[in-house]
């Protein structure tokens, strides 16, 4: 049996961020990962997928003599070049999980069918970790008071015939193509359809997209989910929107079968991108016999990423309030904030990194209306706060204050003319969403994020002197709208 403080399950984003800062801090740390340092994230996801959105951004982007070159040929070394950047990165984390304080595991946990109860019983929950570098089965038990839950997610697929048939894959497999298909067909509109679809037409590829919702990207403004389909339609990638995926034939080609306004149609495609969202990974955790509470989304939490069994908390994909990174990320920070406070003598914590108040952070909690989510097609999308859909459903009187990047003379230098800045508040200017669509739109939304947190109004940006020329004076332009 080893002992520690904390058992962090999971080392993505919010688990080896959070195992870092609770090491900082003074806590003994056992990170346990299964399977890649950097979790779905850095291994296939955020990080590898802005590769290749980069470097279909670069062949999209006109040569100097104006000729758009030629794609196709450019996947196998922008698959090269990721793979560079995702080991670099993964050399990073490695680092960082030798912070003195920390003990990295490699193998699978599962909580030892106990009942755990809080530190302050002087009670410990214990983990088995099934070790994932020898040959043989071999276990070994970890025990601390504390535990954070960080096993984020895995990919979901339609239940409907053909789902896993042959040419059907997942992001993580059409990340590592060294072929580029001739015809692709997506299965979802959502972040991951739209980035891939973006891409591979970049590539060369003929591109159909199939959304079962009204519109793509449900989950943002209309408005801008509407405008961002449009110039991907353009650019030549097909959408069917309002269409139920019912069958892919397994073959070559492959045949998407779906219907669309009560008709039925079909696509045929060499291979099939399944991108229907995302599950909570729950696998070999023993959550049932330890009596935490799951709903279809993932581990129940309160806003203090507690669960229902004292000093277990969840955080990330794992509990399916916000599958972003940076979401994983502030959830961890507040998980440990209340870990911290939990101790009886934090005398022996004098370095507490980060959390010089702890006072301050005894109701620290995640706003979900402060987290930006970003969409990296081209063009870019990036949102904060709430829709127009959301403020109407909710009855809240509103305006929306608009801005063009075809209007900033940055935008026009750089040939980014496509887009769009959109800004509602109340009408004392209070801040409620802020909606991007155009090039940098992810960098864009941290000015209105920021403002939002500090309680800024949209005056206090309009009366913000913005350096000219800069994409930055399209939000100045729409608070001044």
């Amino acid at each position: 049996m080893h002992n520690c403080d904390l058992i962090i399950i999971g080392a993505g984003p919010g688990g080896y961020e959070t195992a870092v800062r609770a090491a900082k801090n003074g806590l003994q740390v056992v990170v346990v990962e299964r399977e890649h340092l950097g979790g779905t994230c850095l291994n296939a996801g955020c990080i590898p997928t802005k590769c290749l959105c980069h470097s279909a951004e670069s062949i999209t982007a006109p040569s100097p003599q104006g000729q758009e070159e030629d794609a196709s040929k450019y996947l196998a070394s922008a698959i090269e070049r990721k793979n560079e950047v995702v080991e670099k990165l993964k050399a990073g984390v490695a680092q960082l999980m030798k912070t003195p304080g920390i003990t990295l595991v490699e193998g699978e946990a599962r909580f030892y069918p106990t009942q755990g109860l809080a530190p302050s019983e002087g009670k410990c929950h214990t983990i088995e970790v099934m070790s994932a570098s020898s040959e043989e089965d071999r276990t070994e038990t970890y025990s601390a008071p504390n535990v954070i839950i960080a096993t984020g997610s895995v990919t979901k697929f339609l239940p409907i015939p053909g789902a896993h048939a042959e040419g059907v894959v997942t992001s993580t497999e059409l990340l590592n193509l060294t072929t580029l298909p001739q015809r692709l067909a997506i299965i979802g509109g959502g972040v991951i359809g739209l980035e891939f679809a973006s891409i591979f037409q970049a590539m060369g590829a003929q591109v159909t997209v199939i959304e079962f919702c009204k519109e793509v990207l449900p989950n943002f403004d209309r408005d801008l989910a509407k405008r961002l389909r449009t110039s991907l339609k353009k650019r030549g990638i097909e959408f069917h929107t309002s269409a139920a995926a019912k069958e892919i034939h397994e073959g070559t080609p492959l045949v998407v079968d779906f219907e669309e306004k009560g008709k039925l149609q079909s696509v045929e495609a060499d291979l099939v991108l399944m991108a229907v969202g995302r599950a909570a990974n729950l696998q070999s955790l023993n959550l049932a016999d330890m009596g935490i509470e799951t709903t279809p989304r993932g581990i129940v939490v309160d806003e203090h990423m507690r669960t229902n069994v004292p000093s277990i908390y969840a955080i990330g994909d794992v509990n399916g309030l916000m599958q972003l990174a940076h979401a994983a990320s502030a959830q961890g920070r507040v998980a440990l904030a209340n870990i911290l406070k939990g101790f009886k003598d934090l005398q022996g914590f004098k370095d507490l990194q980060g959390f010089k108040d702890l006072q301050g952070f005894k109701d620290l909690k995640v706003s979900n209306d402060l987290i930006p989510a970003a969409v990296f097609t081209v063009p870019e999308a990036a949102m904060v706060g709430q829709t127009e859909e959301q403020l109407t459903e909710a009855g809240i009187d509103y305006q929306a204050h608009k801005a063009l990047y075809r209007a900033n003379g940055k935008a026009l230098a750089m040939e980014a003319e496509d887009g769009l800045v959109k800004i509602l508040t109340d009408h004392e200017g209070k801040i409620l969403g802020c909606h991007i669509l155009g090039a940098h739109a992810s960098d864009l939304i941290h000015e209105v994020t920021l403002a939002m947190r500090l309680g800024a109004t949209i005056h206090d940006i309009a009366d913000t002197v913005h350096a000219h020329p800069s994409l930055s004076e399209i939000l100045l332009a729409a608070a001044e709208a």
